[in-house]
């Protein structure tokens, strides 16, 4: 039997915004429980395990808690609830700019991200809605880089969460961003850029090769300061830092980008970043037609970008 490791879609309760992970035990020979999980996890060391146990954090399908001296049953569901090192507080504030039974709408500062992933988990976007709001049910129809700021659409009803997941992937939504950029007066804007952006040796970066286009970007000129601009972008497709990508490949990289064109390392564990030199990439408004109100939705982030 494969290994699941996943999200929980079971009723137990949430602990600080937080929803379980899972894992379905396969057929083996570990003595217990915690045996088992220190194998699967082996970065996570087994005295952690141990702790989490003790705290009640590692559950049944029923929410009794399993203890270190649990025996391993094969095709047994286990639940686990996350404990990642301290998190670095983001001093940056979301806004709720519209909510209704079926859907909110956030405009996120830079440097939050909206799910959590590696090191952040209560500082991400879904979590601090989750803890504000009290809605446990909140689930992102979209997302927007960490780096980026600007519009983020969650659906409440886990019921209706597909039809407002789907107009992003059936492209139905009008999503415009804004960025900053140097000004390069030999380009003909508007235009639009069509390539083909693969993941290159590092994951962290998409790069274009020759092939068929995958990705296809609609790029306008607002307004000129000096050297630089204040470019419109229009996503037709939705791939991987399009938006950072295209920009790049135009000679025109949107300002503080640490992975475009140059790609700098990551901060370490309890490093903080220049708060004062976010990427200026803004997803300033988002257009659609509500799948279950029928309405025409439009809302626009109250953010501006920095010259």
């Amino acid at each position: 039997m494969t290994t699941q490791h996943r999200k929980s879609s079971t009723l137990l309760p949430s602990r600080n915004g937080v929803n379980p992970s899972f894992v379905v035990l396969p057929a083996g020979a570990w003595p217990t429980i915690a045996d088992y999980l220190v194998h699967r996890f082996p970065h996570i060391p087994a005295a952690e395990w141990i702790a989490r146990m003790s705290r009640g954090d590692v559950l049944d399908t029923h929410g009794a808690a399993h203890h270190p001296d649990s025996a391993y049953q094969p095709n047994a569901r286990v639940y686990y609830y996350r404990s990642p090192p301290q998190e670095l507080p983001i001093p940056l504030e979301e806004t709720v700019l519209f909510q209704d039974e079926w859907i909110v709408v956030a405009d996120k500062p830079h440097y939050l991200p909206v799910t959590p992933s590696g090191r952040y988990l209560q500082e991400t976007l879904l979590i601090r809605l989750k803890r504000k709001l009290g809605i446990d049910t909140l689930s992102p129809a979209h997302r927007i880089d960490r780096d980026t700021a600007g519009l983020v659409l969650f659906t409440i009803q886990p019921h209706t969460r597909n039809a407002y997941q789907s107009l992003f992937r059936q492209k139905t939504v009008e999503k415009i961003y804004e960025a900053i950029a140097p000004f390069r007066a030999e380009l003909t804007l508007p235009a639009t850029i069509s390539s083909r952006l693969i993941e290159g040796a590092s994951f962290m970066q998409m790069h274009t090769e020759e092939g068929k286009h995958n990705a296809e970007t609609c790029i306008a000129l607002l307004e000129v300061q000096h050297d630089q601009a204040r470019y419109e972008l229009r996503p037709i497709t939705g791939r991987k830092h399009q938006l950072r990508a295209h920009m790049s490949e135009l000679g025109i990289p949107i300002l503080n980008d640490r992975i475009y064109p140059h790609l700098y390392p990551e901060l370490g564990m309890g490093e903080a970043p220049d708060y004062d030199h976010p990427l200026q990439l803004l997803a300033k408004s988002i257009t659609f037609t509500d799948p279950i109100t029928g309405q025409l939705r439009h809302f626009e982030s109250l953010q501006c970008l920095s010259f």
